[in-house]
This record gives C-alpha cells, structure tokens and sequence, in this order.
C-alpha cells in the first residue's frame, strides 16, 4: 500500500538490556505520552515478534520505507549490527535525497536516544548527532517504576513524545523510491581459519 503506514519506526540492538528497556519502561510510556499530545497519536513501529510465516527483513523494510522518522536506541552493540546500520543508512540516504541533517537544514528523520556508552561509537554515524541522553535512565527493570528516578524519566519521555509530535508534521510527503540499503541474506560470517601445522 502507497503512503505512510507508521509515523515512527524504533530501531535498536537486540542484544543487551536495550530492548528490556525498551518493553518494560520506554515504549508503554512513550505510547501513553504520544496521545496526551494529540490525537490521534502518531503510529510507533517496534519489532516485538513477527507473525509466523512472515519474512521478517522483508517486514521490517516495508515498515522502515512507510515511516515517517526514526528513533534509533543507541548503544555499542548498535553500530555493530548489520541490521541496525542498514536500517540508519537506509534513513540517512533518504536525508541526503531530500536535503535533510545538512548545512542548508540541519533537522533530519534520525531521532537518537542514547541508551550506553557513546565512547565508543564510530565517528561518521553516532557522534554526529544531537540526542536524548538517557544513560542514567537505562534501568530495564520493572522495579526502576518504583523509583524516585521514574517522574524524571516520564519527563524525559514525554519531551521526547513533543519533540516527535512535531517532528512527524514536518516530514515530505512519502515517495515510492525511499532508498532502502539491504543486508546480505543470509548474513555470512567469516570463516574461523584452519590452524596449519608445520611437518
């Protein structure tokens, strides 16, 4: 189908406790304050489980080419998925095709939330970005609700939630041709080299 399907797409490393967070504190919150600011709430994308049978690149692609912008949960573990880069180069080079997170307009559809580290992130990707700094938020557990943390961990949120709301007004109309970079499939990895032993 022709058109936006999501108004965000969240990206993020399955491996470690990122998507924890993400499922037991950030995304139901971020949910909930998306609709105190308007309605109807802009449509999320997480990948929280595909139905059977689905191809699931194929599925997050699609789902990637109809959103609007992209929150993208940084983290080490990040910048060395190839899915993760895929899905930040596939947006980025929709910025460079309208212009966008440039000189002449700085705002772009990359919408970071640092989750860990950042000492560690490769120069040309994750440093060249503002972001919403949650590192001493990033508790994945349901008890951090319980906490004294949590009221400034649901203004950060719903500072998040504004800022996409507005975000997401301003974003061109969909085009048909959004670039799409793909990852080879299947992923191949090196082969562990065979030890030589001298005669």
């Amino acid at each position: 189908m022709p058109g936006y399907e999501y108004d965000v797409f969240i990206s993020y490393s399955s491996v470690g406790s990122a998507p924890k967070w993400l499922l037991n504190n950030f995304f139901q919150k971020f949910l909930d304050c998306l609709h105190d600011q308007v309605a109807p709430a802009p449509r999320v994308f997480l990948d929280k489980g595909m139905d059977r049978g689905v191809h699931w690149p194929a599925e997050l692609q699609k789902a990637l080419r109809h959103s609007k912008i992209m929150i993208a949960v940084l983290s080490p573990p990040y910048f060395q998925s190839p899915w993760c880069l895929a899905e930040w180069r596939s947006m980025r080079a929709r910025e460079r095709l309208l212009g966008l997170a440039s000189p002449q307009c700085p705002q772009g559809l990359i919408y970071p939330l640092l989750y860990s580290d950042s000492e560690n992130f490769p120069d040309e990707e994750g440093l060249q970005r503002a972001w919403w700094n949650f590192k001493e938020l990033a508790l994945p557990d349901k008890v951090f609700q319980e906490s004294r943390d949590w009221l400034l961990f649901h203004q950060r949120v719903a500072d998040v939630a504004r800022d996409v709301v507005e975000l997401v007004r301003q974003v061109p109309d969909w085009q048909p041709d959004w670039p799409v970079i793909e990852v080879p499939e299947p992923l191949l990895l090196p082969q562990p080299s065979i030890p030589r032993f001298g005669r």
